[in-house]
This record gives C-alpha cells, sequence and structure tokens, in this order.
C-alpha cells in the first residue's frame, strides 16, 4: 500500500503563496504520477495539476496555469504545489493523489492513492 500525507495548507491573504508537500511511503516504487485535486463542500473534486513519474511532463487547469506550478523530488517520495497569486476562489480542501502509470490524468478515477486532505483558506 502507499501513504500520502499533505501538509502546509493554512490561511493565507489573497495575493499571498502557499506550497503544499504530499509525503508518499508504504510501496513509494509503484507510484507513478501524481496530482493535485481540490474539493469544495457540495462539489465535485476537481483536477488542479499533475506531474508524470519523470517530472518532465507537467499539467494543469486552466483556472491555476501560470499561478500554481507543480514539481517532484523523486529522492524524497514527495510531490509539491507551489501556488502563487492567490484568490479567494482558490479557498477549499487540497488533495494528493498517486496512480500506478507514469503518465498524467485529469480523472480522480485513474489515482489510486489519495491523501486525507488539507485546507487552504484565502482571505480577500
Amino acid at each position: 500500500q502507499v501513504q500520502l500525507v499533505e501538509s502546509g495548507g493554512g490561511l493565507v491573504q489573497a495575493g499571498g503563496s502557499l506550497r503544499l508537500s504530499c509525503a508518499a511511503s508504504g510501496r513509494t516504487f509503484s507510484i507513478g504520477a501524481m496530482g493535485w485535486f481540490r474539493q469544495a463542500p457540495g462539489k465535485e473534486r476537481e483536477f488542479v495539476a499533475a506531474i508524470s513519474s519523470s517530472g518532465r511532463n507537467t499539467d494543469y487547469a486552466d483556472s491555476v496555469k501560470d499561478r500554481f506550478t507543480i514539481s517532484r523530488d523523486n529522492a524524497k517520495n514527495t510531490a509539491y504545489l507551489q501556488m502563487n497569486s492567490l484568490k479567494s476562489d482558490d479557498t477549499t480542501v487540497y488533495y494528493c493523489a498517486a496512480r500506478n502509470y507514469a503518465n498524467t490524468d485529469r480523472s480522480t478515477s485513474e489515482y489510486a492513492y489519495w491523501g486525507q486532505g488539507t485546507q487552504v483558506t484565502v482571505s480577500s
């Protein structure tokens, strides 16, 4: 099994920055691409960003492109989401996910492993 633990969430003013981390443990050799998703109360979980197993390929939702940057350090089994120019619309719970395949994907159903989520609150 693989366990994912997010950290780095918190309260920030609009226009500010946060960096989320996702540490993987367990059978980390089975991890391929990793992604970040977010889910507001009463809404479906939505794709934010993903990175391939090698780190060479990334994908972003239009709503965060040019503001968020996903990266990973395979030696540390950790993925990151650098969030800049935060807006009140970015307020929600952010989830880290990992899949068993190397390429990125935007569908939640393609990710086998999930973290518990971390709250991000942007005050206006």
